[in-house]
């Protein structure tokens, strides 16, 4: 069974960082497209970053300059790296893994196209 397991959640202040791990198990070829869409409090989900099997990463213009995804195929590990965390940046942050190569691979597109999630990892920060 594929699982999808974050950690590395916390509360920051402002101008701090904080660094996701995504760690994946349970299959045999890895997903075409990994993400880490986030939902923060009252409003949808929405895309923050994605990233193809190829290396190719896409992110939402909010976070482009102070996120970066990154992904060790080694390990089954998707990370997202946040800097310069803003009070806007508070959400849960998921997992996304699409093995399906029909959408393309970006920060929106996976939100639609994923199989599979984590169950988030809590990101707050505060002014």
């Amino acid at each position: 069974q594929v699982q999808l397991v974050e950690s590395g959640g916390g509360s920051v202040e402002t101008g701090g960082s904080l660094t996701l791990s995504c760690t994946a198990s349970g299959y045999i070829r890895g997903p075409h497209c990994m993400g880490w869409p986030r939902k923060r409090p009252g409003q949808n989900r929405e895309g923050v970053a994605a990233i193809h099997n190829d290396g190719t990463a896409s992110y939402a213009d909010s976070v482009k300059g102070r996120f970066t995804i990154s992904q060790d195929a080694a390990k089954n590990t998707l990370y997202l790296h946040l800097n310069n965390l803003k009070t806007e940046d508070t959400a849960m942050y998921s997992c996304a893994a699409d093995w399906l190569p029909g959408l393309p691979c970006d920060a929106d597109t996976v939100i639609a196209g994923a199989q599979k999630w984590g169950r988030g990892a809590q990101v707050t920060v505060s002014s």
